[in-house]
């Protein structure tokens, strides 16, 4: 019993500590100028930003989200890489409606399906450096986007000019909550939304790493490529279910900050 309430006093010290610090900033602003949609300044040398969407078994959503990414987007140069799976074919047919656009890429692995998420995000890395070398195009920053994600218009703008300053950048995740079941789902969104937000403002405030939420963010080529270097190629642990918050705190240890 004892032990139990000093693991609830110890969490409950951790979560007082973020709230104060978050609250802190909130009031003092840290000294920095509240960025907006409205004051952001354009990017200092615009890029491609290239999208990776990594999808086994989904058929349900992976056309219309590409469609919506499609229409959403507001940014001069981009392109939707999309992981696929041998043996996943009505998922590939899906997909293959959407890659009538010549900014979709469909990157179909080696392995079949289904394997880690880090492992089809290594397929899309080595697709991206495949067709830079042949284009002559250097891509300014990868963003990381899953199947069933409602994408925002002015994101990749937002990357454009924010990667420019850090080495990755994490976009607050918002869930969206079904209509029947907001008892359960509702309470989870909102504890979720609340802990992510709060800890991307006290983790940038502080300089800590940024544990990624597993989509919304955006990473600068070069950093992947100096993890890939240390991992024989491969930037994602394809053995990890964990990947995004393994590699936020890898890119801190290699002094990237978010």
């Amino acid at each position: 019993m004892l032990f139990a309430a000093v693991g609830f006093l110890i969490g409950g010290i951790d979560d007082l500590a973020i709230d104060l610090v978050f609250l802190l900033r909130r009031w003092t602003g840290g000294g920095r100028t509240r960025l907006t949609l409205a004051t952001l300044p354009p990017p200092a040398t615009p890029g491609r930003i290239a999208v990776f969407v990594p999808a086994w078994d989904e058929v349900a959503v992976l056309g219309e989200m590409l469609a919506a990414a499609l229409a959403r987007f507001h940014h001069p140069d981009y392109r939707l890489y999309v992981g696929l799976y041998p043996n996943d074919a009505p998922t590939i047919a899906a997909a293959t409606m959407a890659a009538q656009d010549p900014r979709v890429r469909l990157v179909i692995g080696p392995n079949p399906g289904p394997t880690t998420k880090a492992d089809c995000l290594n397929v899309l890395w080595a697709a991206l450096c495949r067709d830079d070398a042949a284009e002559g195009v250097t891509t300014k920053a990868i963003v990381v986007h899953d199947a069933e994600d409602v994408v925002h218009p002015a994101e990749l703008a937002v990357f454009d000019t924010l990667i420019e300053r850090h080495a990755v950048v994490q976009l607050p995740v918002l869930p969206l909550v079904k209509r029947g079941s907001r008892l359960v789902s509702g309470h989870y969104a909102d504890e979720f939304a609340e802990s992510h937000t709060k800890h991307i403002v006290v983790r940038t405030a502080l300089g800590a790493g940024m544990p990624l939420a597993g989509t919304g963010f955006a990473i600068r080529p070069a950093i992947l490529a100096s993890l890939a270097a240390e991992r024989g190629g491969t930037p994602f642990d394809a053995d990890s279910l964990v990947e995004d918050y393994e590699l936020g705190l890898r890119i801190a240890a290699l002094g990237g900050d978010a």
